[in-house]
């Protein structure tokens, strides 16, 4: 009897070691190549999580969409197919966000902190359930999207008229309200655009001067802070994988999240530094806006505004209570 009773137990210790051992790993898509600040900090995350799970969740990362591609990466994250954890700019899901798109909106940020807090913050408050179909892990937002020119300098919103501006989504939208001819194309082709003049200018945020090396085919920065855009960037998981995670794992991982997110607009910031040293660097002028001059851009912007409420109001989303949110939160 008592031989039978040392074999169970070793049976039982046997049939429980895998899951004692056992790792649980999920798959990270990020369109970021891995030299960019941003790819690199997602890469430090993945390290984390293993790090305060004390092992037992190990995440492979898969930077530059090697794994999905940027617009396609929250639909595959949702179906659980090839990727469990993604980020990619809300943006490039046109339509699919009514409610996080107000964020994007020219509201005057100055900073990526500032808007990646805005973004948190209207989750927080709306909790839309456009999101109700993965796990939000946090959200951020680089800093002002400004108006940069090849060859002429712009002062006044009759500077503007006319002028070819490389824009996309909501910075496209904010280029013809101010009276600039938008011309939607991807950052990855910008350069060539402005090198060969197909442009006039460009509607990026400042670190893309040296991010992507716009600083060299740029020459002015006019600080067009009152109708400053940002983009924000998702970081979310699968449903069924999420609930996979014991709820230790999954407070660890939310006290993590909490922290990369401030990382994360820091990063942008310091980003937006060295994009205007690189401008500065390459000769390129800033110029600075009069408070009568900002004004008069804002209003020039808000039909922007306006028209999302509007757009939005239709699917029976309260854009206003969004955007009022928003512009209190600033």
């Amino acid at each position: 009897m008592k031989r039978w009773s040392v074999l169970l137990v070793l049976l039982l210790c046997v049939s429980w070691a895998p899951h004692i051992s056992a790792k649980t790993t999920f798959r990270y898509s990020n369109f970021f190549p891995p030299t960019h600040i941003q790819s690199q900090l997602t890469e430090s995350w993945c390290k984390e999580v293993e790090k305060r799970t004390n092992g037992e969740v190990v995440i492979q990362y898969f930077p530059a969409s090697t794994l999905t591609k940027a617009d396609q990466t929250y639909g595959e994250v949702v179906s659980g197919g090839i990727a469990d954890i993604g980020m990619s700019a809300l943006g490039y899901s046109r339509g699919r966000f009514p409610v996080a798109e107000a964020i994007d909106l020219p509201m005057g940020y100055t900073s990526g902190v500032q808007a990646t807090a805005v973004a948190n913050a209207m989750y927080e408050k709306f909790k839309p359930e456009e999101f109700n179909d993965t796990h939000i892990l946090f959200f951020h937002a680089h800093g002002p999207g400004l108006i940069h020119t090849r060859d002429k300098e712009i002062n006044t919103l009759e500077d503007l008229k006319g002028l070819k501006i490389r824009s996309t989504g909501t910075s496209g939208l904010v280029m013809d309200a101010l009276g600039a001819s938008p011309v939607g194309t991807s950052m990855r082709e910008c350069y060539p655009m402005l090198q060969k003049g197909v442009v006039d200018g460009s509607c990026h945020p400042i670190e893309s001067n040296k991010g992507w090396k716009l600083g060299e085919v740029v020459h002015y920065m006019i600080q067009n802070f009152s109708t400053a855009y940002t983009t924000t960037f998702g970081v979310f998981m699968n449903k069924n994988q999420w609930s996979k995670l014991t709820p230790e794992q999954q407070n660890a991982i939310m006290e993590i999240n909490r922290e990369w997110a401030v990382k994360h607009a820091e990063a942008w910031d310091e980003s937006d530094k060295e994009g205007m040293a690189f401008f500065k660097e390459k000769g390129g002028i800033v110029i600075p806006q009069s408070a009568g001059d900002a004004e008069k851009w804002r209003q020039a912007a808000l039909p922007v505004l306006d028209n999302y409420i509007k757009k939005v109001s239709e699917k029976g989303v309260d854009g206003k209570a969004v955007v009022d949110f928003i512009k209190a939160n600033m």
